[in-house]
């Protein structure tokens, strides 16, 4: 049984009231907000960048490709939709650490990332990465090593960045779809490691 008490979010309560709003107005049905909710949820997202990852640690020939044409890489495994966009693989090493912030806007590689974080479009986030990076990361959780390099990489409209992160320690005897399952969306910004 359900606790009915509990209110819905706020932000909650405001998505509601505007679908309810547009489809009473006739500017959207149901069928329409399912077709959009299914998109985000199912054909772009941050499971389509992790299926990316796992391959390209688990294929050096993709991997090859990934690095030198991302965008035309991931249209291998049918992800598309860059709007013309550049998308620029970042590859996590022993030596370097990327990471990825927009500071116009919030230019995002949507169809391998899906929706971007509240965070990644935020003003704090995006002024204060390129000044102390390595401070931000800290507040993320992720402490890289002094002597590790940290790259801040700035997407822009035309050029988006994508971080594929470092393989993680004892995962050898995985598959691609159980590799897969450790990639997550931060790790491909580089806010976080594996």
């Amino acid at each position: 049984m359900s606790d009915h008490s509990v209110l819905p979010s706020d932000a909650a309560l405001k998505i509601r009231a505007i679908q309810s709003l547009l489809s009473e107005k006739g500017f959207l049905s149901q069928d329409v907000t399912d077709t959009i909710v299914d998109y985000f949820e199912t054909k772009v997202g941050p499971r389509n960048g992790a299926q990316v990852v796992a391959k390209a640690w688990c294929d050096p020939a993709f991997k090859a490709r990934l690095l030198q044409n991302g965008r035309d890489a991931v249209k291998e495994l049918g992800y598309a939709g860059f709007e013309g966009a550049t998308l620029h693989v970042l590859e996590n090493t022993d030596s370097v650490h990327n990471i990825v912030v927009c500071t116009l806007c919030s230019c995002y590689p949507w169809p391998v990332l899906g929706l971007p974080p509240i965070w990644f479009k935020s003003t704090p986030y995006r002024s204060r990465v390129v000044i102390d990076p390595r401070g931000v990361l800290a507040e993320f959780g992720t402490d890289i090593p002094a002597g590790k390099e940290i790259r801040v990489w700035d997407s822009n409209a035309e050029i988006r960045y994508f971080v594929l992160p470092q393989r993680p320690a004892n995962s050898e005897g995985l598959d691609e779809n159980a590799l897969a399952q450790l990639v997550t969306r931060d790790s491909m910004i580089g806010t976080r490691i594996l």
